[in-house]
């Protein structure tokens, strides 16, 4: 068992990098006083992010100052620590059947080093995943009732290690939350948690949505906007691929509602997601996931007109996708702009597809190996197009050549 002076416990928490939690190699500081080890905030600031995770301020410089003082410091530490002390698969058994839901405290020493042990191998992370499904639903319901960020981080951690051992089923015959309220825990850790706790919880929470564990429009969580605001908020300024992701699924299933719609369109959303989609159009593999999740959002926020109106400013960015990104995302893009210039005849739209060269792409995708329902949006489109190209002086022949996105 890890004992109370394993340094792993008191380690100072300003030694630990905001971004990847772990001890600083190369602590710099930013503009905003806040330090990060050097390659985890040169990753964010390569990526594009012109922000400081840890207070979403605007950096009016990415330069980066070296703070010698607190290298120093942590130095001092390691030089007088010793190494972590890892535990058998007997004593994390012990551990896991003394846990204690009541300390915080105490709960948050004991996860942290059950987390280690799932760490250190696949067959430990099994062990864990079976041994702990009976308390797992409590330690879970927990994520929506702590104050203590470093406890609520704790506790994500731990559970989204264990949650993608355990198969659908017994997902769902163990972990019936129903209802249960995330609200209190989940925002307060999306507002003011530091970046790694935001990502780990977004993942968390889509994770138990995706596996119906929990039905996130019925929870009280998804009728707050500041929800809304913070999973647009990670789409704009996470590094992190998966949990943008996951924060575009979880988007999704709320969008599903109609005043969830709303909502999203309110706290900037389709601003929010055209912005996300020209960035990562820079990114590879990945990427593609996202984009066709980023469209997918946007064609169910064209049912509204809320929705319509914003999009109507960013219908380049989605001619852009055309034929670009991947067959489903493809599909999206001409949903989206035939629910804006046939559906609902939006001519300022339709003006932008033409200027964006996006009749040529609409006949390829048409002449390609799209589904029937998109074939018959190309089409409408094209009619569409070409009477409002005729009244601008433009000819719908005029296009450049198209590469194919094969379906």
């Amino acid at each position: 068992m890890v004992m109370d002076d394993d340094p792993h416990f008191t380690m100072p928490p300003h030694f630990r990098c905001p971004i990847s939690l772990d001890i600083m190699k190369s602590p710099v500081s930013l503009s905003t006083g806040v330090t990060y080890d050097r390659a985890s905030i040169q990753r964010w600031l390569d990526a594009g992010n012109n922000t400081c995770p840890a207070t979403m301020q605007l950096l009016p410089t990415k330069d980066l100052t070296p703070n010698h003082t607190l290298q120093r410091l942590i130095q001092i530490w390691s030089d007088s620590s010793t190494p972590p002390q890892t535990i058998s698969i007997d004593q994390a058994n012990q551990l896991l059947h003394r846990l204690s839901l009541k300390s915080s405290s105490f709960l948050a020493q004991n996860l942290s080093s059950l987390t280690s042990f799932a760490a250190q191998s696949e067959e430990n992370t099994a062990f864990l995943a079976a041994a702990a499904s009976g308390i797992l639903p409590a330690i879970i319901s927990l994520a929506g009732e702590v104050r203590d960020l470093v406890v609520l981080e704790r506790i994500v951690s731990f559970c989204n290690i264990l949650l993608k051992h355990l198969d659908s089923e017994a997902l769902r015959s163990k972990i019936d939350l129903g209802n249960f309220d995330f609200k209190l825990g989940i925002l307060l850790g999306l507002k003011q948690g530091r970046v790694g706790l935001r990502n780990a919880l977004v993942k968390f929470l889509e994770f138990l949505a995706k596996h119906k564990c929990v039905e996130i429009n019925s929870n009280s969580i998804s009728e707050d906007d500041g929800f809304h605001r913070e999973l647009l908020k990670l789409i704009s300024t996470s590094s992190d691929s998966e949990s943008s992701g996951a924060a575009l699924s979880l988007l999704i299933r709320l969008a599903q509602l109609k005043r969830n719609r709303a909502r999203i369109v309110r706290a900037g959303g389709v601003a929010a997601v055209a912005a996300a989609m020209g960035e990562r159009e820079k990114e590879k593999e990945m990427s593609a996931a996202s984009i066709e999740k980023a469209l997918r959002l946007l064609e169910m926020l064209a049912g509204s007109k809320e929705g319509r109106n914003e999009i109507g400013n960013c219908v380049a960015e989605v001619v852009k996708k055309l034929l670009k990104v991947s067959g489903a995302a493809t599909e999206h893009a001409v949903a989206v702009l035939w629910s804006l210039c046939c559906l609902h005849g939006d001519k300022r739209a339709a003006a932008a597809v033409v200027e964006g060269n996006g009749m040529g792409k609409v006949l390829v995708v048409m002449q390609s190996g799209c589904s029937p329902a998109v074939r018959r949006m190309c089409a409408d489109l094209l009619r569409v197009l070409r009477c409002g190209s005729k009244t601008s002086g433009i000819s719908w022949y005029d296009t450049k050549t198209t590469h194919i996105m094969p379906f």
